[in-house]
């Protein structure tokens, strides 16, 4: 009998029972998995249908804004091309407690990048207060916390990163190479900036007006890294010779 009762207790401090017990939980949730769904088509409409007017949204930078700060972001991004990173959002543990016509739902939100054939996650908590005004539930007020990865998984990142730099080198056409190695590589994060330390051996093979290296050459270059909404984007580097 104690160990039925146990289960029972346990039950009821479980995030699934929390969730049960909101009449409109399962509007809540419909609502929460339509607008992440349009988010990662970058969809107005669902940011229109999701935000009230008078929302208070504080993001993991710090940044407070409102709803038409929101749609005005989203309406002024460039369409997306084919080839452009593809992000997907999901929600983990998601909680629902309900106070009438308040609502408060926590959840773990995992985005999901997939960015020149490699996959990368960044994980938030989230917690929205949503009003139901006319029948209609909105969120109200939005709070966003990233959370940090292991030390590990984060160097891993940052790594791939540097290595998709070189390569946009390369891609791009600006520079054109027969050789281009790296070695010695140090990786140090600090928070949402990480620095990358290390040698390059290259060997050109064309450069606008002048022509290509006999021989290949060597330097050590220092290149800065921020991560910018769960991706880790160049924004300064630094070479010499040895």
């Amino acid at each position: 009998m104690s160990r039925i009762l146990s289960s029972v207790f346990l039950l009821l401090l479980s995030p699934a029972f929390v969730f049960a017990q909101a009449p409109d939980a399962a509007a809540l949730t419909g609502l929460l998995n339509e607008f992440l769904a349009g988010a990662g088509r970058n969809d107005p409409s669902v940011h229109e249908r999701f935000w009230a007017e008078d929302l208070i949204y504080t993001g993991s930078s710090g940044r407070r804004v409102g709803k038409a700060d929101i749609v005005r972001d989203v309406r002024s991004a460039p369409a997306p091309k084919a080839g452009d990173p593809v992000t997907v959002y999901t929600a983990e543990e998601v909680r629902i407690q309900q106070y009438g016509d308040t609502a408060v739902v926590a959840f773990r939100l995992v985005g999901t990048t997939t960015r020149g054939g490699a996959t990368e996650v960044s994980k938030f908590l989230n917690t929205g207060t949503f009003l139901r005004r006319g029948g209609r539930w909105q969120a109200v007020s939005w709070q966003a916390t990233r959370l940090p990865g292991a030390e590990e998984e984060v160097r891993k990142e940052v790594a791939a990163a540097e290595a998709a730099f070189h390569q946009e080198e390369l891609g791009s056409g600006r520079l054109k190479f027969t050789r281009l190695e790296t070695s010695g590589v140090t990786v140090d994060v600090y928070g949402d900036a990480a620095v990358v330390r290390g040698k390059s051996l290259r060997q050109r093979s064309a450069v606008p007006g002048a022509g290509a290296d006999a021989a290949p050459f060597e330097f050590f270059y220092t290149l800065t890294l921020v991560n910018k909404g769960g991706a880790w984007k160049a924004v300064a580097m630094h070479s010499s010779h040895p």
